[in-house]
């Protein structure tokens, strides 16, 4: 079959391709549905005042309802070969109460009167169930009703809206220029995501959202057939709250770096990256292998938003250090007692960390979380010391916050909202700093540009972490590739050793498109900023196997 017939044929299905790592959260549906409008804002409007006015009458104090449908548009290829092109939908009705103290939950695909209302009937009959087991009331933080208010990503070009075929042409140009420069295998994916949820509650709220995310992906293989090795080079791409501008050229804005890298903000050639790639990955091939010590790592911000992800963001969420969450991240050693001191050090005094749902193009952005709170920035660590959490608002009054931080959010209708992390980034420096500068001031280090593979133990303090791309300092100057490497240290340990960032002018962001949580398991999307930043005296470990 060629690639037309292909795209015609089966352009909705789930195609040949294993997604079992990937999250399908609707039904497989034609393109044309994924375009076609949802509900207007009146029909949604009665749909959610029918949910508050049953569980008001079955004995609710607090309701709340989200009237949401999720569209999804994956698509996968190789080589020559498109993979698979999945195109989903999900539409329906969760309604969380709460009666006699305690929470309940209940959700349903019957958008209909008698289908809402029972649904809401269901959640009271829930929560009145549970109330013999609670032994406190649930506290919630006040919340006063905005009345009824739009908001939408700022998006210049709707993702869903460019033909299929300007996107599988876009990503074989991916694996052909990728090929032709090296790379022995190639795969590249686009990942869109719509959300549009409309928020009600009995507080007097009523807010219809329509957020867009957009990730494009790819990992370049090359291979050395004659030693029976190979090497590979993932996308330095970072998931986006934008629309497809992120990817057409229309708002491209890239950063040098030494070396003949690219940084990409706001805007990403992944025909470039790839062509970079597949260099770099027969590069690798050859490259010296890391001797084991102590180094001094400047880490590029699409390395250092992982780190920042596993070492702060999950360690800060409330739940997490409250113990009441442990699936997927384990809990934290940011207990509470470290806080209360008010002088917990758990980095140098230029680390200054904020949480962030308001930043522009990130992942985590909205205008209101799913409890109908306004989206909001607060300080996590200020000048190092450890001065807040994430808290939602059946939490704030834990940690004596009048109201709730704005982080609550549900992956889908049919699932309840909990607390989950929002953009947590490293503020960038105040000294006219590059990255050139700041590696001409290193003897003896290492250059660490793109995710890899890592490992944090259940408490989120100690840790390893490898990457795509390393590079030798020797005196000020890149001396070279190098291969094996990862570092290890503790969360402590690893923010008290950083000396140095870059400023403004190189703050990027690097993003989780499908960050896990919770039992039964969720996916959010959430992004985390920082410039380039150094650290000193960080133990380094070759990962090489030797046969």
């Amino acid at each position: 079959m060629n690639r037309r017939d292909f795209i015609q044929q089966a352009g909705w299905g789930m195609g040949t391709l294993a997604l079992s790592s990937v999250p399908i959260l609707g039904n497989a549906v034609p393109l044309e549905r994924l375009l076609e409008p949802g509900d207007d804002v009146a029909t949604k409007k009665r749909l959610a005042d029918i949910a508050l006015n049953a569980a008001r009458s079955r004995g609710a104090t607090y309701a709340d309802v989200r009237v949401g449908r999720y569209l999804q548009q994956f698509l996968f290829t190789r080589e020559t070969r498109v993979q698979s092109i999945t195109n989903a939908e999900s539409y329906g009705v969760g309604i969380r109460v709460i009666a006699n103290g305690t929470w309940g939950f209940a959700a349903t695909s019957d958008v209909s009167p008698d289908g809402i209302a029972k649904a809401a009937q269901t959640a009271v009959a829930i929560a009145k169930a549970n109330a013999r087991l609670q032994k406190e009331p649930v506290q919630l933080a006040p919340q006063k009703g905005v009345g009824e208010v739009v908001w939408k990503t700022p998006i210049k070009r709707n993702a869903f809206e460019v033909p299929v075929k300007d996107k599988i042409d876009l990503l074989l140009k991916v694996n052909s220029e990728a090929m032709k420069n090296g790379a022995g295998f190639v795969t590249s994916n686009l990942f869109f995501v719509n959300e549009q949820k409309y928020f009600a509650s009995t507080d007097g709220s009523y807010i219809d959202q329509d957020i867009h995310r957009i990730w494009p992906t790819f990992t370049a293989t090359a291979v050395d057939r004659q030693a029976g090795k190979f090497q590979t080079r993932d996308a330095l791409s970072s998931p986006m709250g934008m629309g497809y501008e992120y990817l057409d050229g229309t708002a491209s804005e890239k950063i040098l770096a030494p070396n003949g890298l690219v940084g990409y903000r706001n805007a990403y050639d992944m025909v470039e990256d790839a062509t970079l790639a597949a260099k770099q990955a027969k590069e690798k091939l050859t490259a010296k292998s890391v001797t084991a010590g102590k180094y001094d790592l400047v880490l590029d911000p699409n390395h250092l938003g992982l780190t920042i992800h596993e070492s702060v963001g999950h360690p800060l969420e409330l739940d997490r250090v409250l113990g009441y969450e442990a699936n997927y991240a384990g809990t934290s050693f940011a207990t509470l007692d470290k806080w209360k001191t008010k002088s917990f050090n758990y980095g140098s005094k230029l680390v200054n960390i904020v949480a962030d749902k308001t930043q522009p193009y990130t992942l985590g952005t909205v205008g209101f979380d799913d409890e109908g709170v306004p989206a909001k920035q607060w300080d996590l660590i200020k000048d190092g010391v450890l001065v807040n959490y994430q808290a939602i608002r059946d939490q704030a009054a834990i940690i004596g916050e009048k109201e709730s931080h704005g982080c609550c959010y549900a992956d889908n209708w049919n699932s309840v909202q909990f607390q989950r992390m929002p953009n947590v980034s490293l503020k960038a420096g105040t000294e006219k700093r590059s990255v050139t500068d700041m590696i001409k001031g290193v003897e003896k280090g290492i250059y660490i540009i793109g995710r890899g593979s890592y490992s944090i133990d259940q408490q989120r303090y100690n840790f390893q972490f490898g990457g795509q791309l390393f590079y030798e300092i020797k005196n000020g100057e890149i001396a070279g590739m190098l291969n094996d490497v990862a570092y290890q240290s503790n969360t402590q340990e690893f923010w008290n050793s950083c000396v140095q960032l870059c400023d403004q002018d190189d703050y990027r962001t690097f993003g989780s498109f499908f960050d896990g949580k919770g039992q039964p398991s969720q996916v959010s999307a959430v992004s985390h900023g920082s410039p380039t930043t150094r650290f000193n005296g960080v133990n380094v470990i070759n990962t090489g196997r030797k046969i």
